[in-house]
């Protein structure tokens, strides 16, 4: 459940958003703030799990990963054993950098990052072991548009 958010959450949210290297004093300053009020406010949005991480966001191709695939997973069987240890093969995978389950014709869809074509085999490999017996790849070739800011707004 959302919890409800104000407008200096939802300025805090988007400012964050749309750069998460600020400093507290900076971000205080911008949303008319103290700093101990901001950073309190801060704490609390990360700890009600809005605010799931501060990360920085690479480029893959700057990065050293030219070749970036979504690939989408069927799975041979539907249980918990194979559930089990194809999420286990994927969380253990570096090169998979988002995985979801998705309703539809397939069960999973990956984005995967690799250096070279014989690093996205090993990747197939890996998941066919580990109950994927459709694996369909897509090569990525060009962003339209990256991960956005969620479109938060005050709660009622």
């Amino acid at each position: 459940m959302a919890i409800s958010l104000d407008e200096v959450d939802v300025q805090i949210l988007a400012e964050l958003q749309a750069d998460a290297d600020r400093t507290n004093v900076e971000l205080a300053r911008l949303i008319g703030l103290s700093p101990a009020a901001t950073l309190h406010r801060v704490r609390r949005l990360k700890e009600s799990g809005i605010i799931r991480q501060v990360v920085a966001r690479l480029d893959p191709m700057a990065a050293g990963f030219p070749l970036q695939v979504y690939l989408a997973v069927t799975l041979a069987r539907h249980d918990p054993r194979t559930n089990a240890a194809f999420e286990k093969e994927v969380r253990a995978m570096p090169q998979v950098i988002a995985a979801d389950y998705v309703a539809g014709e397939t069960d999973a869809i990956l984005l995967v990052v690799t250096r070279d074509v014989a690093d996205l085999q090993q990747v197939l490999t890996r998941l066919a072991v580990r109950g994927g017996t459709r694996l369909i790849t897509y090569l990525r070739l060009q962003e339209i548009k990256p991960t956005s800011p969620l479109p938060v707004q005050r709660g009622e």
